[in-house]
């Protein structure tokens, strides 16, 4: 398995991924509008079997949401969507970013570091059980303030 950052040449593959991942076209929508900072995929071979975004967020510090994280059907469960987080996160600490927030499955994310208590603070339309928060480097700068999602993902309510 190889985990490099996409190209151009990714991106009908990646659509696919991710709509088929989701079952829907939504999610795939959002990753064409959010192409921004931190885009991987998964590679067997020449084809692309995952991908991961990890997008800037408005927050007190230079931080980043990650989402979607999508995996090929056939290809779940196999440690592809954790080899995509470890890399984008190691991605992250090194281009000097201070948190990853995310929305998810709390008994999914927690392995990856990220905690429902570190994000308690913050204000988001997104606040409440499944929005978490990860420092990269020790701890956040700060514990509290306001959180924005790139606008894209108003699509989702």
């Amino acid at each position: 398995m190889i985990i490099r950052n996409e190209n151009l040449h990714d991106i009908s593959s990646i659509r696919h991924v991710v709509a088929t991942a989701f079952q829907r076209p939504d999610e795939a929508r959002l990753v064409d509008q959010l192409r921004s900072v931190i885009s991987l995929v998964a590679l067997d071979g020449d084809e692309v079997v995952g991908h991961a975004l990890f997008s800037s967020t408005a927050a007190p510090f230079p931080a980043l949401g990650l989402a979607p994280v999508a995996i090929k059907p056939d290809r779940q469960r196999l440690e592809i969507g954790s080899q995509l987080i470890h890399a984008g996160l190691d991605r992250s600490r090194k281009a000097g970013w201070k948190g990853v927030f995310v929305l998810g499955d709390p008994r999914y994310y927690c392995r990856f570091g990220f905690d429902r208590f570190v994000a308690s603070g913050f204000t988001s339309r997104y606040s409440g059980p499944h929005l978490m928060a990860l420092a990269l480097d020790g701890d956040l700068p700060v514990t509290q303030g306001i959180i924005e999602y790139a606008s894209a993902f108003r699509l989702f309510g």
